[in-house]
């Protein structure tokens, strides 16, 4: 029995190490997306820009679909914190 406690004792000093891993790689794939979309939307917006429109609707569904996966990540955390 002094065996398991012993592995549920090393598995919690783990925990802050696996959160901020989760949220360092959570938090900067997407914000480095987000980077990628915005310049392909601008560079594409100085090629044509009476696509302007069609365009930066495009660039703001994917960069929601980039940020969401950057709120995925804070909750995945928040559940290896807390749980």
């Amino acid at each position: 029995m002094e065996e398991v406690a012993q592995v549920v004792n090393s598995l919690d000093a783990l925990k802050p190490f696996a959160v901020g891993l989760t949220i360092a790689i959570g938090g900067s794939l997407p914000a480095f997306a987000i980077g990628k979309i915005v310049t392909s939307g601008l560079k594409a917006i100085g090629r044509n820009p009476d696509a302007a429109d069609k365009i930066q609707t495009s660039m703001i569904l994917g960069l929601a679909f980039a940020e969401a996966i950057a709120i995925y990540a804070l909750v995945v955390a928040l559940i290896i914190k807390f749980v």
